[in-house]
């Protein structure tokens, strides 16, 4: 496969999922409307409740990624440690290569599949990995995570009616999730994302095939569209956690 090729399955990889991490226990303070805390306090019951998300300090999952504009489907692993550590490795064995993007609670730094070498990402995706590292704290603790949230008037998707909430981060960027009246879990969340060139798309991701991982519940299986075109799939093939992940691994040596 040609390095250009590799090139751009990267920049389509906006990894939509990860396992929750460690995240306080606490109730969070007034961040949002009274109904709206409510259906998140829904949501965190939903996922296993607070105790069992809170006992989790490391996740590690593997799967793969179906880029669909590229025709391939690469081996997909993501390490997740804290609220503010995350890897993630794409395997490419056409190019005999495995891409990693680390975020280490400060800085961003991949691989570049020109060289082979790495470097430090620029900060439009240092910020987004850093909110993909954060994992669930945006629903546990809001005011840590420095959002708000806004319950929306109910959504019809696919013949049934949504609730429909609204997280509003401190720079103003939005993300709306779309829960499941049956499971109080989230089905499609819409928000803006930047590709590798930094251009903002329309982002949605839809998650299902929920299953227990430890106590809590995952999705292992999502599909991502960007500017409302599909372009990759992911499906989870297993999720372990508390494996006493080591520090060394967020790092590049």
């Amino acid at each position: 496969m040609r390095r250009s090729r590799t090139r751009a399955l990267l920049a389509a990889m906006l990894i939509p999922f990860v396992a929750p991490p460690l995240l306080a226990q606490k109730r969070p303070a007034a961040a949002g409307s009274k109904e709206a805390l409510a259906v998140v306090e829904q949501v965190v019951a939903a996922m296993g409740g607070r105790k069992a998300l809170a006992s989790i300090k490391d996740s590690t999952v593997l799967g793969t990624a179906e880029m669909i504009q590229q025709g391939l489907t690469v081996p997909l692993s993501i390490y997740q440690k804290g609220s503010d550590k995350l890897r993630v490795e794409i395997a490419i064995p056409e190019a005999n290569m495995t891409v990693v993007r680390i975020y280490d609670g400060r800085r961003a730094w991949a691989t570049d599949p020109r060289s082979g070498t790495t470097g430090e990402l620029p900060d439009f995706m240092a910020r987004q990995m850093a909110e993909q590292a954060a994992g669930t704290l945006a629903w546990l603790d809001p005011l840590r995570a420095g959002v708000t949230y806004a319950l929306k008037p109910k959504a019809s998707l696919e013949g049934r009616d949504y609730v429909v909430l609204e997280r509003t981060r401190a720079d103003g960027r939005k993300t709306t999730f779309y829960i499941d009246p049956g499971t109080s879990l989230p089905y499609l969340t819409r928000s803006r994302a930047f590709d590798q060139s930094g251009t903002e798309v329309d982002l949605e991701t839809y998650a299902t095939r929920y299953q227990k991982a430890g106590a809590v519940l995952v999705p292992y299986s999502l599909r991502a569209f960007h500017n409302g075109a599909e372009a990759q799939r992911i499906t989870v093939t297993s999720v372990v956690q508390n494996t006493g992940l080591d520090d060394a691994l967020f790092s590049f040596k």
